[in-house]
């Protein structure tokens, strides 16, 4: 048996700063809020170390993080924030005040032409079962934040049908990096790591996962990021704010020109990576036909 220990010299390198801070707390008191969270703090944990088992699949509690991460922010310097870049962005302004939703129903786009967002819309919703509406179903719109929440759980797969990113392990990386990346570019820092907030949580507990227990998904996970933000830092802008609406009858092709959604993948690359960490999939554990790039 190999032992692998972590000796004394490295522990005074690494831990010589840690200070002792005495308490009178009877419960654990951190400067993070997030830390101070009991429940946060044991999902995140339980999330990031287990395993993508056939009893709970990789999605599992997603919308619990969601919501306390949600209900522990600034609300009121959020919305300042808001108010600030709208003075700044007209884009972001005109898309506030427009307030389209992107809650397309199969019937609205059946007869879109071929080559159309309606008619990939069309096409995905009849093929996969689902609608587009996937989150903040009971959210009703009132104001700019509220109307930013369920406006961008809507537009999830549009995201995915216009960047080439499919919904696969591979594409969900890819668009979420991409993502990041045009947020951080484009907004105020706090305000884009308010927009990322999720998002980051989705690539961190995925990159644990991936890089504890799936190595075939971590090799894609790392070519996946690298794609995913080279699209993204090509973007014109943040795509939420597209008016998908108004362009239900456009070619795809030509909604990626206008916004400069650049190198596109080829279509169907990762289609088959679910099952490089998802044990719940008939074909986990088989290897992929060839290299994921």
């Amino acid at each position: 048996m190999v032992e692998v220990k972590v000796g004394e010299g490295e522990r005074a390198y690494f831990n010589g700063g840690i200070k002792k801070i005495e308490t009178t707390s009877s419960t654990l008191v951190s400067s993070s809020k997030y830390l101070n969270h009991p429940e946060l703090r044991g999902l995140i944990a339980q999330e990031m170390l287990r395993r993508n088992g056939p009893d709970m699949p990789n999605t599992a509690y997603i919308p619990e993080v969601a919501q306390i991460l949600m209900m522990m922010e600034d609300f009121s310097e959020v919305i300042g924030l808001f108010e600030a870049e709208k003075a700044r962005l007209p884009l972001f302004r005109t898309w506030l005040e427009k307030r389209q939703l992107a809650d397309f129903k199969k019937d609205e786009v059946k007869d879109c032409a071929p080559g159309t967002l309606g008619a990939a819309l069309h096409d995905f919703m009849v093929n996969s079962g689902y609608e587009l509406d996937i989150f903040y179903r009971e959210i009703q719109v009132v104001n700019d934040l509220t109307y930013y929440l369920r406006q961008t759980a809507l537009t999830h797969d549009i995201e995915h049908l216009v960047s080439g990113f499919g919904p696969n392990h591979g594409g969900e990386l890819a668009l979420i990096n991409a993502n990041m990346h045009a947020k951080v570019r484009y907004f105020h820092p706090v305000l884009a790591a308010f927009f990322n907030r999720v998002a980051i949580y989705l690539k961190a507990k995925t990159i644990m996962k991936d890089g504890l227990h799936y190595p075939q998904a971590m090799v894609l996970n790392l070519e996946a990021e690298y794609q995913g933000a080279i699209q993204g830092r090509n973007w014109k802008y943040p795509i939420m704010l597209a008016p998908w609406r108004d362009w239900a009858d456009w070619q795809i092709a030509d909604i990626r020109e206008e916004l400069g959604i650049t190198p596109v993948p080829a279509e169907g690359l990762w289609a088959d990576t679910n099952r490089l960490c998802n044990e719940d999939d008939p074909h986990y554990g088989e290897p992929l036909l060839e290299a994921a790039e």
